[in-house]
């Protein structure tokens, strides 16, 4: 199948797209050039892809979201004697408002 100036005239018609004269045979050829790149396309073997396409819906397998722990070269109580719920409790900086106070 190929594109005439007359079919790149009446497409722009259709779409209401006014198409200068001197454009006529670029849009051709590009039109041209995208069908036979779909005729390409048409070529190629696709049997079995649909099975492939449904077995990737179900994503990839994930592993579990929990890092190795890591040992430490020093016991936790040299760096940080005092903890709360968990979470290391560092004296507040001397240039805070309220340094004074221990929370």
């Amino acid at each position: 199948m190929s594109v005439s100036r007359e079919d790149v005239r009446h497409i722009a018609s259709l779409a209401r797209i006014g198409v200068p004269e001197e454009r006529l045979d670029a849009l051709a050829g590009e039109l041209n050039g995208i069908l036979r790149h779909m005729e390409a396309l048409q070529k190629v073997e696709s049997a079995g892809a649909a099975s492939a396409a449904q077995d990737a819906s179900a994503g990839m397998p994930l592993r579990a979201d929990a890092p190795p722990s890591v040992p430490l070269e020093r016991s936790r109580e040299e760096f940080a004697p005092k903890m709360s719920r968990g979470f290391f409790l560092v004296p507040r900086l001397a240039t805070h408002e309220d340094a004074g106070q221990e929370s």
